[in-house]
């Protein structure tokens, strides 16, 4: 007997709530997940296997050093609050959690006078991201953090690269999207069809706003608005201030994507270099600091070329 709902627990992270997410990964994800909820995939009970994240230990080795003095950290894939298990639903996951985490560990390195973020991202959760992005704006008070745009910082990702001290692009790079979505997803008709039907008791006159079991109320649409403009607030006024830049001219970008190019004219990001000069040039700095000493960077393929995946 099929279920009509596979994958709750990923499908509670996509739909009816607010996601800092390109309507690509969003519609990636719903890919995955729709056949399931409308009790069409193939896979059996004993087939969804839960798929745990990297541990903490295998997660924390991912961060790479040049030398002594730059920490290189990939932050790849879909951005999620916190670590867990999902299925096999999609591709790199990367938690804000731990992302905190790995900086924490190279801010308290005093060999490491540098940070890299190493962005290939469409963006993700919106819980969370907000105070990902203040902490990372605090450690950047303190020690130079470097987004390494390559390829994608959209949304969510955006979110955390604007917090940084710079930003560097690669020349083919995705850059924006700033903006927040959210999706419901109605199961009446199909459940009609089926000849099922639910019988939901509640009280609070919100608990059962978005109910997939019955067509979206004027209620429950007027409250997703509200989470809407709180969220997308919250994010422009937030990139505004990262970047110096007035909360009219963040709005005006309409949450479009833009190539490299553009987004350096509209102030988005500070400079266009392929990924692995935008490395060498900031290890360089901190070579000629230690001319003379016996410690010297080597910025060459080791800093990036393992963990870019280009």
């Amino acid at each position: 007997m099929s279920r009509m709902i596979n994958y709750p627990h990923v499908a509670a992270m996509v739909f009816g709530v607010p996601l800092f997410a390109t309507p690509a990964l969003v519609t990636a994800v719903k890919s995955v997940l729709e056949p399931r909820l409308l009790g069409k995939g193939s896979d059996s009970v004993e087939s969804l296997a839960p798929l745990a994240l990297v541990d903490d230990g295998q997660q924390a080795a991912q961060t790479q050093q040049a030398g002594t003095q730059l920490a290189v950290i990939p932050v790849h894939g879909i951005l999620v609050p916190r670590r867990g298990e999902i299925t096999e639903s999609c591709e790199e996951l990367v938690s804000y959690e731990l992302l905190r985490s790995q900086i924490e560990a190279v801010r308290r390195n005093d060999q490491v006078a540098e940070i890299v973020l190493d962005f290939h991202t469409g963006g993700g959760s919106a819980l969370g991201c907000k105070e990902a992005a203040d902490y990372i704006r605090m450690v950047a008070a303190e020690k130079p953090i470097t987004a390494l745009v390559n390829f994608a910082a959209c949304s969510a990702g955006y979110f955390l690269a604007a917090a940084c001290s710079r930003i560097v692009a690669s020349p083919t790079a995705m850059i924006g999207s700033i903006g927040v979505i959210i999706e419901t997803y109605d199961m009446s008709r199909a459940e009609e069809a089926a000849g099922i039907k639910f019988n939901t008791f509640f009280r609070g006159g919100h608990k059962n706003d978005a109910s997939p079991h019955e067509p979206i109320t004027d209620q429950a649409t007027i409250e997703i608005g509200k989470r809407l403009d709180a969220a997308y607030e919250m994010f422009t006024t937030s990139v505004a201030e990262y970047r110096g830049l007035d909360v009219e001219a963040v709005i005006a970008t309409e949450a479009r994507v833009f190539s490299a190019k553009e987004a350096l004219a509209l102030k988005l990001i500070d400079e266009v270099a392929p990924a692995q000069d935008a490395v060498n040039a900031i290890a360089a700095r901190y070579r000629q600091t230690e001319q003379g000493g016996a410690r010297r960077i080597s910025a060459q393929a080791h800093a990036l070329n393992t963990q870019c995946q280009l």
